[in-house]
């Protein structure tokens, strides 16, 4: 008996050092109630000088001569002003307040006093370079330039809690390396999670949680409503501005956490609330010219979705997906009865839907079935290849170099608008008082598309091959280990992932009129083309539902409002994307496993932890 204890002595690892408690830093040594003080003075200050003149003419865009209302980017500075007054009012704990941030207000208010303070300073230096320097100011611009200053003054003197990390040493064997990181990632949670702790709140009733999911779609639609309408260029970069930092303030006060956890808890009813509110779009407008955007993006974002599946799903690297978008085209313009189309065949659209999607589809499996063998880069190359032969050839199919099947470089033109039943798509509509344009009604078509989409990508993520396409992605060897079949599983991706963008190119065809080879290009100013497809994914979110709909969604409307910028267009929204990239890495809408793949030593203990419980 004695040896067994002496021997469970001597083989004892040692234990490993307690962890250092964290510290409490700011970075300007100001008293911690000077610095809250100074957030809720300037805040306020902020609010106010939004109802004073900032400059003297009209002649800058938004006329913000006006006293006691606001204008143009001054509603902008007013949205972040008062965000930092209840942010600073919940850090002080006052009643009411305290559901505004749950995950804690210091670094909710550094965001929300930088959104402040960068949209504020920009309209500032836009007045003073448009009308001829800061003499143009009026005293409500001098005073929000200083508010806003305070404001961001006292933010960087707020503490931050850092934990002490242990340092791994990599000589170590792995045990070694893993107990040391193990005992970081709990130290890092336990901070987090005492910071949450004492700002637990009890469930909702459902009805409430079904109001606050409505005033998130409705939020949702006015803000996506503000930003397509945006009249003039110096509002919409403030609104990017205030936009960005606005989210990234809300994430870290928890709200964007918390409303994640609500919308997966109702989520049927939170997709359903979505395409309500996107169906209302058309009527918040007064002509057809922002509804023109709108269906371009749900073209955009329907190709993304397919995309998804083969990229986000099955983890294939597919660089010529664009080209399945113009196989759909092609084939819809074809038979659609236009009269520049060699064939002479006029097919109602449900018939032309399945042509489109059966062509893209059988090019899917064409390509597929030989290709599909190949991983990562030399599947990317293929890929590649597949979508530049494919913009050869419908350059090449003109009469001249080949068969004459597609113009060549004019295309197929004068492709007829849809009429469904009588309903011509190509006609205003009166529908409850407000008159619906072309693009509107091609809006509320292709809407319906994406439902059926949606459904197709919800049902198949879910279904075993759906868990098949994971397990693929993850590991395909340890798949193919387990028994399934990579290759077969594959071909499904992309197969389904090319019709469904065929269906979207049968609807491209009638919106455009034309079909042309330059539309359907691997990189390009103007989405959609390959590049833009795979950067929607990623930015948005790869495997989720709802995160290339949003990535879509901006990077069809940025690179639109930003066209002013001429050469400098893409240098400027490459930067954002870097930008976004390096602090998002995960995407804008990340699920669970992205979350944890980029944010391990954060996450990875409260997952383990709850597991346990």
């Amino acid at each position: 008996m004695t040896t067994m204890t002496t021997t469970s002595e001597n083989t004892t690892a040692p234990a490993a050092p307690e962890p250092t408690p964290a510290k409490a830093t700011g970075l300007l040594p100001l008293p911690l109630t000077t610095a809250r003080a100074l957030i809720l003075g300037g805040g306020a200050l902020t609010v106010v000088s939004c109802f004073l003149s900032w400059t003297w003419t009209a002649a800058f865009p938004g006329d913000l001569t006006v006293y006691g209302y606001p204008g143009g980017l001054q509603w902008q500075v007013l949205v972040t002003g008062l965000l930092t007054v209840l942010f600073s009012l919940s850090s002080y704990g006052v009643k009411g307040t305290r559901w505004l941030t749950p995950a804690g207000a210091d670094a909710a208010l550094k965001f929300s006093a930088l959104a402040s303070f960068a949209t504020a300073w920009y309209t500032i230096v836009a007045i003073s370079v448009q009308l001829g320097g800061p003499i143009n100011l009026e005293p409500g611009g001098a005073v929000v330039g200083v508010a806003t200053l305070l404001t961001l003054i006292g933010t960087l003197a707020l503490p931050f809690e850092r934990p002490e990390l242990h340092p791994v040493d990599p000589e170590d064997d792995s045990w070694s390396q893993f107990r040391h990181k193990a005992a970081n990632g709990w130290q890092t949670f336990k901070v987090s999670f005492a910071a949450g702790q004492a700002r637990a709140v009890r469930p909702l009733p459902s009805a409430v949680e079904i109001l606050i999911i409505t005033g998130i779609l409705a939020t949702g639609l006015g803000i996506f409503t503000y930003g397509i309408g945006t009249e003039y260029d110096e509002l919409f970069i403030g609104f990017l501005i205030t936009a960005g930092l606005g989210f990234a303030a809300l994430t870290k006060s928890g709200l964007i956490q918390q409303a994640t956890q609500l919308t997966a808890k109702h989520q049927n009813l939170t997709i359903a609330g979505a395409f309500i509110a996107a169906a209302l779009f058309p009527f918040t407008q007064t002509d057809d010219q922002y509804a023109t955007i709108g269906v371009y993006i749900l073209i955009f974002a329907t190709v993304a979705l397919g995309l998804n599946i083969v990229v986000g799903l099955a983890g294939l690297l597919d660089l010529g997906y664009v080209a399945f978008l113009g196989v759909g085209a092609y084939a819809a313009a074809l038979v659609s009865g236009a009269p520049t189309s060699p064939l002479g065949i006029h097919l109602p659209f449900w018939a032309a839907v399945l042509v489109g999607a059966g062509a893209s589809l059988i090019f899917g499996v064409l390509i597929g079935a030989p290709t599909l063998r190949l991983r990562g880069d030399y599947l990317a190359i293929v890929t590649l290849g597949f979508g530049e032969i494919f913009r050869i050839t419908m350059m090449n199919t003109d009469g001249t170099s080949g068969p004459d099947i597609t113009n060549g470089s004019n295309g197929i033109a004068s492709i007829p608008n849809l009429n469904i039943f009588g309903f011509d798509f190509g006609m205003e509509h009166s529908i409850a008082g407000f008159t619906i344009g072309r693009f509107a009604n091609y809006f509320f078509l292709m809407l319906l598309i994406m439902a059926v989409v949606v459904l197709v990508f919800r049902r198949s993520g879910n279904s075993r091959i759906g868990r098949a396409w994971v397990a693929i992605r993850e590991d395909e060897t340890a798949a193919l280990a387990m028994g399934i079949n990579g290759f077969r599983v594959k071909l499904i991706a992309f197969a389904l992932g090319a019709s469904l963008a065929g269906v979207a190119g049968t609807v491209q065809a009638h919106v455009t009129y034309t079909v042309t080879p330059e539309q359907y290009l691997f990189a390009g100013p103007i989405p959609p083309n390959s590049a833009f497809l795979l950067a929607a994914v990623v930015l948005g979110g790869m495997g989720t539902m709802s995160g290339p709909l949003v990535g879509a969604a901006l990077l069809f409307l940025i690179p639109n409002k930003l066209q002013f910028m001429g050469d400098y267009q893409l240098l400027a929204f490459g930067l954002a994307l870097i930008l976004l990239m390096r602090f998002r890495p995960e995407g804008i809408i990340a699920n669970r496993r992205n979350q944890l793949e980029f944010h391990e030593n954060a996450e990875a203990p409260a997952t383990l932890a709850k597991a346990g419980a």
